[in-house]
């Protein structure tokens, strides 16, 4: 299995923090991208949306397969892993945007809402709304091609954060009613740690004391947000990033296992097996 290097932003011009791909015109230039096959996995440092408007196929989000169909929209964040399938059956446009785009021109509240951005582990990717994204892609076009550039970031800004919010709205009323409970910044906390400490520790009571609470406390805030237990929050975790290990570099599965927190091989193949189901020599073997 290749290398594949992360994926910096790097729009046409080299001076944006934001830019909008149409698909037809990007996959003709997939054969002369040097630095990565953007049909293989590989990591992006800055976020996109993917808008299907006519044809179908699939997109690889963290090694999982998600169906495409006119309407379809995918949200993938930074941090993550995605692939363009090999022979693409459908047009469409993708929107790219840096966090210094997402900082200098949303307001933290709605950071802080469109879950996918910093929680994208929360919720589900995919959403259909085909009159949504025509309404939005018409207006988005529409400013990028005027010549009258005044103001234009804060422009395309909001209607990039107006579809989002309105996203969000559509694909997960609970979960925004649950983001105004008091607990939703210990829970962010919790999260924010597991991604920092995940190599050092996977143990729950570890995460409670760094955040000074009980575990039975950490527990309950956790199935508030997950509907699962901190322990399997972790574990879940650290799977992915196993995954994406796996996915988007050469090294060995010792290598990848000590990387992660793990001191012998086969407590790695222990703990990877027990959640998978199968053994990484043979997940790594599939991809």
């Amino acid at each position: 299995m290749n290398n594949i290097p992360n994926i910096s932003f790097d729009s046409s011009d080299n001076t944006k923090d934001f830019e909008l791909l149409n698909l037809t015109e990007l996959f003709a230039r997939i054969p002369s991208i040097i630095d990565h096959n953007p049909t293989l996995p590989h990591r992006i440092s800055f976020f996109a949306l993917l808008i299907v408007t006519e044809g179908t196929g699939s997109h690889q989000i963290d090694l999982k397969d998600y169906p495409l169909k006119e309407g379809t929209v995918l949200k993938i964040s930074k941090g993550q892993i995605h692939a363009f399938q090999k022979k693409q059956n459908y047009k469409g446009f993708l929107i790219l945007f840096t966090e210094k785009f997402l900082v200098n021109y949303f307001s933290k509240s709605s950071i802080k809402i469109i879950s996918h951005l910093y929680n994208y582990h929360l919720s589900t990717p995919i959403f259909n709304d085909k009159i949504g994204n025509d309404l939005f892609l018409n207006q988005l076009i529409l400013e990028t091609q005027s010549k009258n550039t005044y103001a234009q970031k804060n422009i395309i800004a909001s209607l990039l954060n107006l579809y989002l919010l309105r996203l969000e709205r559509k694909s997960n009323t609970d979960k925004t009613q649950r983001s105004n409970s008091k607990y939703y910044p210990l829970f962010l906390a919790f999260k924010d740690l597991v991604e920092e400490k995940y190599t050092a520790t996977r143990n729950v009571k570890d995460y409670a004391n760094m955040l000074f609470i009980s575990t039975k406390h950490l527990n309950q805030v956790v199935k508030e947000f997950t509907l699962n237990t901190a322990k399997i929050f972790i574990d879940d975790f650290v799977i992915l990033e196993i995954k994406r290990a796996m996915a988007s570099s050469n090294k060995s599965l010792k290598e990848i296992g000590f990387a992660i927190g793990f001191d012998e091989v086969t407590n790695f193949t222990k703990f990877f097996k027990k959640h998978t189901g199968t053994t990484p020599k043979q997940f790594k073997s599939e991809l």
